[in-house]
Order: C-alpha cells, then sequence, then structure tokens
C-alpha cells in the first residue's frame, strides 16, 4: 500500500502549523501537541531616549558643540548587571523549567505564555542585589557631547546611537535621540536657506536713494538703497543667508523695504512736501504683495 505523499511538502511543512496560528491570532507556543522550545529570547535590547535641545537663531544657522544632560538606565556596577547580590548569576525558573513559558491545555489545543514568574526570561534571581533590586539597570544620568551642525531647522533630530537605555542580559543599548528646538529671532526669518527682513527708510531715501547700514548674522554691512525704490521692494543679497547643512554654500537674505510716512510735521516741512506734491502725479498701483509671495513670483 502506498502512502500518499505530504501535500505540505516543498517549503510549507506540517509542523509550522502553529507559527501560522502564532502570527494569525497572537499565540505563541505550540498547537496540536506539537513540541518545541520557546522561542522568546533573553536578551533583551534598552530601549530608546529622547531629549530636547533649545538653541538660539544664529546657533541653529552656524552650528556649535554643547553638552546634554541624559537620564538612562545604566547596567548595575555592583552586580555587573546579573541582578543577583554579589554578581551571583539568576537561576532557572522554578515554574517555568527555564524555558521561559508556560504550556497550557484548551482542548484540541495546547497553547504556550510567557511565565508569569519569570516574565518570559526562563530565569530569577534568587538573591536580588541590593543596588538594583534584581532589575540588573539603575537610573544613572551622564553627559553627552553634542555637535550641532551649520544649517539645522527647527525639529531636526539628531542620532546617538548606543547611548539610550542599556540592554538586558547582553543585550545591545537603545540609542540616543536629540531634538532641536529653535527660538525664533527679533529681526529675521527663516524659511529654507534663505533669510527674510525688513527695514524702515524715510520718504527722502526712498525717493532719492541711501546707503544705510544693515545688520546681518555675519555683522553690519553697507546697502545700497536704489533710487525712486517703492515700499514692499525686495532687494536680494546673495550668500547672506543660511549655510547648506552638510553641503556647501549658503542661501540668500531677503530685505524688504519699507518706506516710513512721518506722523508729524513740522510747519516747514509741510510747506515743502506740499511744494513737491504739486509737482507729482499720481499713479494708481496694485496694492503690493506680502515679501514672500513676490520673491516666490520672482524666482519661480
Amino acid at each position: 500500500m502506498n502512502v500518499p505523499a505530504n501535500p505540505f511538502d516543498g517549503g510549507f511543512p506540517f509542523q509550522d502549523l502553529s507559527d501560522i496560528f502564532g502570527d494569525l491570532f497572537g499565540i505563541s507556543g505550540d498547537l496540536f501537541g506539537a513540541g518545541g522550545n520557546s522561542r522568546r529570547g533573553r536578551v533583551r535590547q534598552g530601549a530608546d531616549v529622547g531629549v530636547e535641545l533649545a538653541l538660539e537663531f544664529e546657533e541653529a544657522i552656524f552650528g556649535k558643540t554643547t553638552e546634554v544632560r541624559v537620564r538612562a538606565l545604566s547596567e548595575c556596577e555592583k552586580c555587573n548587571g546579573t541582578g543577583g547580590e554579589g554578581g551571583a548569576q539568576p537561576v532557572p525558573c522554578s515554574s517555568c523549567g527555564g524555558r521561559g513559558q508556560v504550556r497550557f491545555q484548551q482542548g484540541f489545543f495546547s497553547i504556550t505564555r510567557p511565565c508569569s514568574k519569570c516574565s518570559g526570561t526562563g530565569s530569577v534571581v534568587a538573591h536580588p542585589c541590593s543596588g538594583c533590586r534584581g532589575e540588573r539597570r539603575v537610573p544613572l544620568e551622564k553627559t553627552v557631547s553634542v555637535k550641532v551642525p551649520a544649517g539645522v531647522e527647527d525639529g531636526t533630530r539628531i542620532l546617538f546611537s548606543g547611548q539610550g537605555h542599556a540592554g538586558v542580559q547582553g543585550g545591545s543599548a537603545g540609542d540616543l535621540y536629540v531634538t532641536l528646538k529653535v527660538r525664533e529671532h527679533a529681526f529675521f526669518e527663516r524659511e529654507g536657506r534663505d533669510l527674510y527682513c525688513a527695514i524702515p527708510v524715510s520718504l527722502a531715501q526712498a525717493a532719492l536713494g541711501a546707503e544705510i547700514m544693515l545688520p546681518t548674522l555675519d555683522g553690519e554691512l553697507k546697502l545700497s538703497v536704489p533710487a525712486g525704490t517703492q515700499s514692499g521692494t525686495a532687494l536680494r543679497l546673495k550668500g547672506k543667508g543660511v549655510p547648506v547643512l552638510r553641503g556647501h554654500g549658503r542661501g540668500d537674505l531677503f530685505v524688504e523695504v519699507r518706506v516710513q510716512i512721518p506722523g508729524k510735521l513740522t510747519k516747514r516741512q509741510r510747506e515743502l512736501l506740499q511744494e513737491l506734491g504739486e509737482t507729482l502725479t499720481i499713479e494708481n498701483r496694485p496694492q503690493p504683495k506680502t515679501l514672500l509671495r513676490k520673491v516666490k513670483d520672482m524666482f519661480s
């Protein structure tokens, strides 16, 4: 009598059905009485840690090196991470026999779950360490040096591998994520690698042209305002913006000219303006767009 071939031969073995049911229903262990040891690992990787670092506007533009204080779980030095007093090693759990899981029979199914006594590790500490109370790790505060590259923005995250919580039983440490919070500037606004600001000029300066001293992040520089400049005009200063993050070059600085109309005039000033007004004609012009909108229209 010939025995029919297993229809599951060729990449779908019958003994792996327990894995399939485990994936579908969240059940770990054996089905249909199938044997096997626990697949739960006893080595645990440490969790990640996140901290925030506040930066001034200029520090984000040009970068800086600073330090942050990080509170994370570190391996207990008193027991060298074993959790036992004097460095004693854990012993196999008596409840699960060191398997890390216990088996329950539910009708046709044999289901295994993590052992509640050892939390699925398969071992327990007979005499807990007085330093960590058997937890193997203790909270410690450490200092991490952070090098902030030039050109970072608000919300940028910097990764430091292995600077998070320590692992358990030889597991690798988690990572540290430093999130940058950049304060606003009183004079400049930023969009990407470009900077924007506005400067006031007098009616005479706008009409006749002038050279004014403009504060920038690199120090003061002389800015030429052409004669006949209209209020809302954007002047572009190339290479005076934000450095390209991990690259070369810099963005631009856009300066919006705002013509200031005097609120109070002397008698002589009023006479002069009246004389000037008699020689000028008024052109109907559309209202100027915002600086950012105009710049986008100019270079789109």
